[in-house]
C-alpha cells in the first residue's frame, strides 16, 4: 500500500455548509466512461470525516475526467441507509459509496443488513488510515488517561459519551475502553460525528471518539481536549499525543479508515479505472497541500486489500460483542 500523509486544511475549502448535497462541476467529456455525472454516497451528515473524505475525492475526480461528481448525504441507521442504496443502485459505476470501518461494523454486527458485506459490493481503494482521537469537553476533570479512568470509576455512569451512531467504531472502541478498564459511562448516539462534534463543543456530552480529520479545527482552537489517540502507535503528525495504550490501558488499539466501493458486479475495467485515478489524486501535490496536518495517512491499495480490512473489521467488533455480551 502507498502512504502519505494527509490533513485538516483542505475542510475549509470543500464548503460542507453548502447543504446534504453539492456538486462538484466541470464540462462532461466524450469517454466511454464516465460519460454522465457520477454520485458517492455518504451515510452520514456533512461535517464528518466520511463526508469529508467523499468531496475530497469526488473534487479530484471531477478535475481530473472533467466530469460532474455529486456528493449525496444519506444519513441514518449508522450509515446502512447510503449502503443500502449502493446496494441497489445499477453496478454501472455511476453510484460509488464511501464506507469506514464505522459503517460496516454497523451493518454487519448491529442492524443486520440482509445481504452479506462482504461479497455485497466491488471494493475499489482504501483512502486512508488514521487513529481516531479521544475527545475531552474542557471542563472534564481529567486531563490525560490515567485521569479519565480514575474519575469515571470515582463517578460511574456519570460521563456522557457521544458516538456517531450505535455500532459504529466511535462507539465501540468506547464500549472496548470501557471493558479494559472496568469503567462505567452512557453512550448517547448520533447521526453522524458532526453533530456529536457539536454537542460535544456545547458540553452536552462529554467525551467523543472522532476522526483526526473532524476534530483537528477543534484542537487547534483550544475547544476540545484530546487525551490520546486510539492507534497502536502515535500518530507522525500528531506526536505530541500519547496512543491510548501507553497513557494508561496496555493493549488498546483501534484504527479508523475510509475506503471507496461501488455496487456488486460493476464492471473490472470500471473497478480498474476507479482505483488508478483514485490513486493517483490522493497522492498528488495539491490533496497533500490541502490536507497538511489532520494526522490522517493516505493509503490506497488494491481491491483484494479493501475486502481484507472489511472482513477483518467485521470480525474484530462481531467478537468483542460476544465476548463482552453487549447488548446493541
Amino acid at each position: 500500500m502507498k502512504k502519505f500523509v494527509i490533513g485538516s486544511a483542505f475542510a475549509l475549502g470543500i464548503g460542507i455548509g453548502i447543504g446534504a448535497i453539492s456538486v462538484t462541476a466541470a464540462p462532461v467529456q466524450s469517454a466511454a466512461y464516465p460519460a454522465r455525472p457520477i454520485r458517492i454516497l455518504v451515510g452520514f451528515q456533512p461535517g464528518g470525516g466520511s463526508d469529508i473524505m467523499a468531496r475530497a475525492a469526488g473534487q479530484q475526480l471531477a478535475e481530473r475526467w472533467l466530469a460532474p461528481v455529486v456528493t449525496d448525504n444519506r444519513p441514518g441507521a449508522g450509515g446502512t441507509i447510503a449502503m443500502d442504496i449502493a446496494h441497489k443502485a445499477a453496478p454501472d459505476g455511476y453510484t460509488l459509496l464511501v464506507i469506514s470501518g464505522s459503517a460496516i461494523t454497523n451493518a454487519a454486527v448491529v442492524t443486520r443488513v440482509p445481504y452479506d458485506i462482504r461479497t455485497a459490493f466491488a471494493p475499489i481503494t482504501q483512502l486512508t488510515s488514521q487513529p481516531y482521537v479521544l475527545l475531552a469537553y474542557p471542563a472534564l476533570p481529567a486531563k490525560n488517561v490515567r485521569e479519565l479512568i480514575a474519575y469515571a470509576k470515582s463517578n460511574p455512569e456519570k460521563i456522557n459519551y457521544a458516538s456517531s451512531g450505535t455500532g459504529s467504531t466511535a462507539h465501540l472502541g468506547m464500549e472496548l475502553f470501557k471493558s479494559m478498564t472496568q469503567t462505567k459511562m452512557e453512550h448517547i448516539p448520533f447521526k453522524g460525528s458532526g453533530p456529536a462534534l457539536i454537542d460535544l463543543l456545547g458540553g452536552q456530552v462529554q467525551l467523543l471518539l472522532a476522526s483526526a480529520i473532524s476534530s483537528a479545527p477543534h484542537l487547534t482552537s483550544g475547544k476540545l481536549r484530546a487525551l490520546g489517540v486510539t492507534s497502536g502507535r502515535r500518530s507522525p503528525n500528531l506526536p505530541q499525543l500519547p496512543t491510548i495504550a501507553e497513557a494508561g490501558v496496555p493493549g488498546y488499539d483501534v484504527t479508523g479508515w475510509y475506503g471507496i466501493v461501488a455496487p456488486a458486479g460493476t464492471p473490472a475495467t470500471i473497478i480498474r479505472k476507479l482505483e488508478t485515478e483514485l490513486g493517483r489524486a490522493m497522492h498528488t501535490p495539491e490533496v497533500a497541500d490541502k490536507l497538511a496536518a489532520d494526522g490522517t495517512e493516505a493509503l490506497t491499495g488494491t481491491p483484494d486489500e479493501l475486502r481484507t480490512a472489511i472482513a477483518k473489521e467485521i470480525d474484530k467488533w462481531t467478537q468483542l460483542v460476544r465476548s463482552t455480551g453487549l447488548k446493541l
